[in-house]
């Protein structure tokens, strides 16, 4: 995302987000330190509050504030913040089973060389999982952590994200856009004004005032209050491919000394229990399926699980997940919820936001030159690969389950899949090749983790493996191994790292 667009955007004066919340405040604070010259403002509404629970986030989260000029020691500060450096997926194959989802390194990943080909090949002589070979899956299991070093053959091939209060982010970013110029104005929206040409030229608030705009960002969350309400862009539903569409939160208070530097996943009867630790408390929940389980049982579920006393109650989140139709109508762009919804699994809600922002604010320059609708197209294109991608992604780890024992494992592992999802699992089945496609969010490493941890291997191995003599290939990995075991030994634990960087906030 450049830095500066405003030399570009003479032809775009004025620019209305409606909504605050993450997806808001995020719009907020891009748009005021990419735009210069450009009118920003943002309408809320306090009582109409924001859903707040996506706590936990994807790497790119990094540079996103990067780009912001954020420092990491205040941010972690201001929004109660821990690190990530994946997610524990808890019976998910099997019941009584555990594999981690990386930010690491696997090293190659084909050829002759490739890591987990040779794991393979002398994973019996090794008596160790493949993430044993990761250096951030092993900073896990033991909750140490250490910053990436800057030059070190292991300890530098690897990333980390960050679990926060979703709230108090929004409060932080708010800070920083207003400081750099953002109007916030409080008030509900009862209208909007259409143009001739259908988009909207200005929103009415209830008190009678009017926001008017060249362009307008709807961050009004599921609602979809522009994109989908007024410009009626219909609404694509994936529910036949992800029936989850229910979630309990609550807040427990925080258990024990060690923050564990991971999120965990448990695969529960009609849908999986999210755990993300924070500073001051952890963050739970329940995401199923009504068609499964009746919220009340969910519910119940969910307390049952607790490893401490809640600090609020429950609160119960109805969606749909799928997308619009279109992201860019007319003069209309939906970011966040508004866009649509993928259950937070992997942790891509917040992701999605910067992400589209990244895309937007190059396409600002053809807004202003009167090429909005190659623009709009290009965005719509980009944004539907991209929901897509992660949609098959999170597919992935239900359809390689071997779970049976309910009436959602059955349904879920038995169904068509997306051609795309099949065509790549058919890829790795086959001939062991981890295809890529365009505009996706998780590399090779990451369908290698689930691939692994769900002991989904291919039918075949590679003859090009059998060129790297056995006893040099038991070696490599035992002496990689090894090491691993060494550079964590000497880390910090996760909480001791925390301190020492909340300390220079």
């Amino acid at each position: 995302m450049p830095a500066q667009l405003g030399d570009h955007l003479s032809g775009l004066q004025r620019l209305v987000i409606l909504g605050g919340g993450s997806a808001g405040w995020m719009s907020a604070a891009a748009l005021a330190t990419g735009l210069r010259g450009v009118e920003v403002v943002l309408v809320e509404s306090e009582e109409i509050g924001i859903v707040g629970v996506g706590e936990a986030t994807f790497p790119s989260i990094r540079g996103f504030n990067d780009i912001l000029g954020i420092d990491e020691a205040e941010f972690l500060a201001a929004t109660g913040g821990s690190y990530k450096l994946g997610i524990q997926f808890c019976d998910w194959r099997q019941r009584d089973e555990h594999y981690f989802h990386t930010f690491g390194d696997f090293g190659q990943l084909d050829g002759a060389g490739a890591l987990w080909g040779q794991y393979r090949r002398m994973r019996d002589r090794l008596g160790c999982s493949l993430s044993d070979l990761c250096l951030p899956s092993v900073m896990a299991e033991q909750q140490r952590f250490c910053l990436p070093a800057a030059g070190e053959e292991l300890n530098s091939r690897y990333t980390y994200a960050y679990h926060f209060d979703a709230s108090r982010y929004a409060a932080f970013l708010r800070r920083l856009a207003e400081a750099r110029g953002v109007q916030r104005v409080e008030g509900r929206v009862v209208q909007a004004l259409r143009r001739e040409d259908g988009g909207v030229r200005a929103l009415r608030l209830e008190d009678g005032r009017e926001l008017s705009a060249d362009l307008f960002i709807d961050c009004s969350g599921f609602a979809s209050w522009l994109l989908g309400r007024t410009l009626e862009v219909p609404f694509v539903d994936w529910s036949h491919h992800l029936p989850v569409d229910r979630a309990w939160a609550v807040p427990t208070e925080r258990v024990g000394s060690e923050i564990t530097p991971y999120t965990r996943s448990t695969a529960l009867e009609a849908g999986w229990a999210w755990r993300i630790p924070l500073q001051d408390r952890t963050g739970n929940g329940h995401v199923f399926s009504s068609r499964f389980i009746d919220e009340a049982a969910a519910r119940e579920q969910l307390l049952a699980r607790l490893d401490a006393p809640t600090l609020a109650e429950p609160r119960l989140l109805r969606f749909a997940t799928g997308h619009r139709e279109r992201f860019w109508s007319h003069n209309v762009i939906a970011i966040g919820l508004a866009a649509g919804f993928l259950e937070p699994l992997e942790s891509t809600s917040i992701f999605l936001v910067h992400n589209a922002l990244g895309r937007l604010m190059p396409m600002m320059q053809h807004v202003r030159a009167g090429r909005s609708a190659e623009a709009a197209e290009a965005f719509n294109s980009q944004q539907l690969r991209q929901f897509q991608r992660i949609r098959d992604f999170i597919l992935l780890h239900y359809v390689l389950s071997e779970r049976r024992d309910s009436e959602f494992w059955r349904y879920i592992t038995s169904m068509e899949l997306p051609p795309s999802l099949d065509y790549k699992l058919h890829a790795w089945r086959e001939t062991g090749v981890l295809r890529h496609y365009d505009d996706e969010a998780f590399g090779e490493s990451s369908w290698l983790a689930v691939y692994a941890g769900m002991k989904h291997w291919p039918r075949r191995s590679s003859p090009w493996m059998e060129e790297v003599p056995a006893g040099l290939a038991e070696a490599f990995l035992r002496e990689r191994r090894d090491s691993i075991q060494r550079i964590v030994a000497g880390m910090p634990g996760h909480d001791a790292f925390l301190r020492q960087v909340l300390r220079r906030s």
